[in-house]
């Protein structure tokens, strides 16, 4: 994983305990929380800025349709949760969230692992 990649995981972490403790203690989410996601995403948009200039540098045999599916995937995972969870305003839609914010390094570990196949 790239430096931006693992700043993100580590946002994640930090943001999931967040939620974890918002849902532990029955409360919903508030300024810091969106804040919180708000650097995420901005982070999302560095990501796949560098992602695509990437692929326009060499890449060997990287299927650029799914990196470019995963970039892109990785971007709007946290709108929809976020959006969802507005209709939820309970602890549920705080999981909702949750399980957006751990995802996201999922996806991170993916695109790492396309990249890197198509080096081989």
């Amino acid at each position: 994983m790239n430096t931006l990649q693992l700043v993100l995981a580590a946002l994640c972490a930090l943001e999931a305990l967040w939620l974890v403790l918002l849902i532990v203690r029955d409360r919903l989410p508030g300024d810091r929380t969106f804040y919180g996601l708000v650097v995420l995403e901005a982070g999302l948009v560095a990501q796949l800025v560098l992602g695509v200039v990437r692929v326009f540098g060499p890449h060997a045999h990287v299927s650029v349709p799914t990196y470019l599916g995963y970039l892109f995937g990785a971007l709007v995972i946290l709108p929809i949760g976020f959006i969802w969870s507005l209709g939820e305003r309970n602890r549920s839609g705080t999981g909702v969230l949750l399980v957006a914010v751990i995802a996201l390094p999922a996806l991170f570990l993916r695109l790492h692992n396309i990249w890197e196949m198509g080096h081989v």
